[in-house]
């Protein structure tokens, strides 16, 4: 199986197509990457900008490039001797639009007698034999229908007629009750709906791969790659949503024929992955939340946990009951569907109601520590929830025991649908309650709510941190490791920045009510976390602002939301944005803020860039971020990438340039291309892990690895930790490291060692080094 060193992430779109991603192979090789990572590439929604909503996937999507595109990638990577991984979504597929899917298509026109019934998680019963699909304004609406070239109409929607449903002057309204679909109010999906979706987007229908005919009609396609030898790898989307995860894999891998394969998976803090995984690892959040960690100062903890608790009226926010309450309005609310399809599958024998049974499941998952289980992996979690529910709700005691052998049971009998619907269902729940809505309410530190992270942990001592890099490296030495990608909250720069805050707890908490004295909004956590975002970007364009805003306040739902707008609420928001460009106070704030935090911020950015593309794992690079990348969520995340401006820049440096300053956006690339031409030259040098010892004054604000198989002969990673307090406490001084051997920094070509070598010598240029036992200078690193 070949594997790759590294990664970079594309994202592909109509904008940026499969034929602009063959031309930047000859950048992206000098950069030092190993293998392109795609965005998804099947047919899709047209224009869609993510292409998580295939529509056909039987073909590489036109406006992508098609598959003329892909081969003229692939030729381009192979002339390179670059590797390509492709993102695939195996749980859902794209139903915005009827027309364009031919299975949902047929589904709605033939139903249950379609071809492709089979392959949608429809619950026929509960819909008297019909697919619900919320779409009208309210059921009154039903008036708006029409039918118009042979297809029943509302508005500009489109949808089929079942073969003799229709005659010349039939009532439109009665037309539609002859169909295999029943056309509803948009606010009865939270309650009424009957097919399995992503999370809670109606225009997303879950696919049922368990079934070996959909298996093979939904990766016929994807097969063609590999045996054509176009592709070498897959990244597989959201696999918590499939039935059986592992029996997927193993499906997949199978298929493949063995083929490298990673799967977007969110392992909370002390879970691993199954043993029976085929396949080589996560997408890498889990290594993001340590890089993240490792450079936040604990001792601002206190001094933030205070200003929470000033903010939220006395007490700081209890995360454990905050995820409880947002989990249980996801069951309540927008998941209460799936909740009610879960309920009705329990047994009468069950002696439950069907409010009782969807009142303890709901209770269930909320006390769910993890996404989902893989019966029988995980039956303790299943065990310790079902626990803990019981204690908080004693009056559901007796239910939640009941439902207890029947959640455990993933079987093939009547009660298995149950079980597995359930693990199905509960990383939905997590999902949305956490990353979606807890993330933008537990607001001390906005960098430490990202996807994939528990923000209770403020902070990893180095010791802490080279433990995890030590079982990383002897559990999944493959698994990819991340700082930024489509789905983070916000890029890896704009953490870096809003971590120097735990540094600056006094200073932030006057700024903040400065702030809220010049532009107030009524929720004080809301204005933490929107003041940290801003601070996190700033300088911005007010239209990306805005957008960031509005999403923020709806997606924490305290003071206004999605399905209910508060206008006063949302125009006080958009009154604090505003504010930041056109009062001259507020501006002079922010941008005080902001020098402040910018040097350390950009201190610990170069840090967490080096660490992350040196530590254990395969690095991916997410698009652009060789320079600074300061985003917040998406959208705002896949904005259009400038790969001439990187291309020179890449040039200048390779041609003896040196950045201006460590702030540069050359100093980020070339921290960025001479790690990864380190390891794709001297792979040698990667093969193990060893902390790296300092003496002296200021030793605890060194970060330091040696990856060699035999310490002291590998690439050693040394960085800068809470540069402001090292600051503060004058400098490095007497802090030094001992090298075994003479050593050269991979970014500024100077040499050290062998013996005792002042820190402060070699962090004179930038915050951070990487050293290689001293050679030959290659291309742009030292070889042998």
């Amino acid at each position: 199986m070949r594997t790759p060193v590294s990664t970079y992430r594309l994202q592909v779109n109509a904008d940026f197509t499969l034929w602009d991603a063959a031309g930047t192979v000859p950048y992206l090789k000098s950069l030092g990457v190993d293998w392109i990572y795609l965005s998804p590439i099947l047919t899709a929604e047209r224009g869609s900008t993510h292409g998580y909503d295939v529509t056909d996937p039987s073909a590489v999507d036109p406006e992508r490039g098609g598959p003329e595109g892909l081969l003229a990638v692939s030729r381009a990577a192979r002339e390179a001797g670059l590797g390509i991984l492709v993102d695939i979504v195996p749980n859902h597929v794209g139903v915005a639009t009827p027309s364009q899917n031919p299975w949902w298509w047929s589904l709605l026109k033939e139903g249950r007698a379609s071809p492709y019934a089979q392959a949608f998680d429809v619950d026929w019963e509960a819909g008297n034999g019909r697919v619900r699909i919320p779409i009208l304004g309210d059921d009154s609406d039903l008036d708006a229908l029409e039918v118009k070239d042979g297809q029943l109409t509302y508005h500009e929607h489109s949808f089929p007629l079942a073969a003799g449903s229709y005659t010349r002057g039939d009532d439109p309204r009665t037309v539609h009750g002859r169909q295999n679909y029943e056309l509803i109010g948009w606010r009865r999906a939270d309650n009424e709906l009957n097919y399995r979706r992503f999370f809670a987007v109606n225009s997303l229908a879950g696919i049922r791969v368990e079934v070996p005919e959909v298996f093979d009609g939904a990766h016929v396609e994807i097969l063609r790659w590999f045996r054509e030898g176009l592709v070498d790898g897959l990244r597989i989307d959201h696999p918590d949503g499939l039935a059986c995860p592992e029996s997927y894999l193993r499906r997949l891998r199978e298929a493949t024929g063995g083929r490298y394969l990673l799967i977007e998976k969110i392992l909370e803090p002390g879970e691993t992955l199954p043993a029976t995984f085929d396949c080589e690892g996560t997408t890498g959040y889990d290594a993001l939340a340590d890089v993240d960690r490792v450079l936040v100062d604990a001792r601002g903890q206190v001094g933030l946990d205070a200003l929470d608790a000033g903010l939220r009226g006395g007490a700081p926010a209890d995360y454990g009951q905050m995820i409880h309450g947002t989990k249980r309005r996801v069951t309540d609310g927008i998941l209460h569907s799936e909740v009610l399809r879960l309920a009705r599958l329990v047994p009468s024998s069950a002696g439950l109601s069907q409010k009782d049974s969807a009142d303890a499941l709901s209770e269930i998952i909320a006390a769910m520590p993890v996404y989902r289980t893989y019966l029988p992996h995980g039956r303790h979690v299943l065990r310790e929830a079902c626990a803990a529910a019981a204690r908080r709700r004693p009056a559901l005691k007796a239910a939640v025991n009941q439902l207890l052998p029947l959640l455990l049971n993933a079987g093939t009998d009547d009660g298995g649908e149950l079980g597995r619907r359930f693990q199905q269902t509960s990383g939905m729940v997590m999902a949305k309650g956490v990353e979606d809505t807890a993330f933008f309410r537990y607001t001390r530190l906005g960098s430490l709510t990202e996807v994939g992270a528990d923000p209770t942990e403020f902070a990893l001592e180095p010791d802490g941190f080279h433990a995890r890099m030590s079982r990383r490296l002897g559990g999944l030495p493959l698994s990819m490791t991340t700082l930024s990608t489509h789905d983070t909250k916000r890029s890896e720069d704009t953490r870096a920045r809003i971590s120097v805050l735990a540094e600056l707890a006094p200073e932030w908490e006057r700024t903040l009510d400065r702030l809220q004295q010049l532009a107030p909004l009524p929720d004080g956590p809301f204005a933490n976390l929107l003041w940290q975002s801003v601070a996190g970007v700033w300088p911005a364009d007010r239209g990306r602002l805005q957008s960031y805003a509005q999403k923020a306040a709806r997606e924490a739902g305290n003071s206004t939301n999605w399905t209910d707008p508060d206008p006063g609420f949302e125009a006080s928001v958009a009154s604090a944005v505003d504010a930041a460009f056109d009062n001259d106070d507020v501006r002079r704030e922010l941008d005080s803020l902001v020098s402040l935090l910018e040097p350390y911020g950009a201190s610990n950015a170069l840090a967490a860039k080096l660490v992350q593309l040196t530590m254990p794992g395969v690095p991916d690079v997410y698009q652009g971020t060789e320079f600074w990348d300061r985003s917040l969520t998406d959208p705002d995340n896949r904005r259009p990438v400038d790969f001439a401006a990187r291309r020179r820049a890449l040039q200048e440096l390779d041609s003896g340039g040196r950045p201006a300053s460590p702030r540069a956006d050359s100093a980020k690339l070339l921290v960025t291309s001479r790690a990864l031409r380190l390891r794709r030259d001297r792979p040698g040098l990667f093969a193990g892990y060893a902390p790296v010892a300092a003496t002296g004054a200021a030793a605890v604000h060194l970060l330091g690895f040696d990856r060699g198989s035999t310490p002291g002969h590998g690439a050693l990673t040394l960085v800068t930790r809470l540069p402001r307090r090292l600051e503060q406490d004058g400098g490095w001084q007497d802090t030094a490291v001992t090298f075994d051997a003479e050593m050269t920094d991979e970014l500024t070509g100077r040499t050290f060692g062998p013996g005792e070598s002042a820190v402060a010598d070699i962090m004179n240029d930038y915050p951070v080094a990487l050293l290689a036992p001293a050679g030959k200078r290659g291309d742009g690193g030292w070889t042998k």
